[in-house]
């Protein structure tokens, strides 16, 4: 699924330069340990994190983008770094399980 389709119908808000990438599918952890162990290349990652790092870890795994929940503020530093490393940060008020559940009915699932 397109990542510009997802952000439309989800109405997420996008925080970094975004590029047209497909997504494969999604994945939720708020550790990046996880993230790096079991996350695959192309998925959403789903989380409350807004550190640095993890920008470093979506680089890693080649995520396709990240979704900040929950209304989390995500830092300058950290916008900053995903458009340096080509990163797209995205952002939404709603909770997780809220988000999942919307990518669910799109018919976007976990891998």
């Amino acid at each position: 699924m397109k990542l510009q389709e997802i952000i439309e119908k989800l109405n997420l808000q996008v925080l970094t330069k975004s590029e047209a990438k497909n997504v494969q599918g999604v994945f939720i952890s708020d550790l990046l340990s996880d993230v790096m162990t079991s996350a695959n290349a192309g998925d959403l990652w789903l989380t409350v994190q807004t550190h640095h790092n993890i920008i470093a870890v979506a680089n890693l795994v080649n995520i396709a983008a990240i979704v900040v929940t929950h209304g989390k503020k995500v830092p300058e530093e950290t916008i900053t770094l995903g458009n340096r490393y080509h990163v797209i940060i995205l952002s939404t008020p709603k909770t997780i399980f809220e988000i999942a559940s919307s990518l669910n009915a799109i018919g976007l699932k976990s891998q």
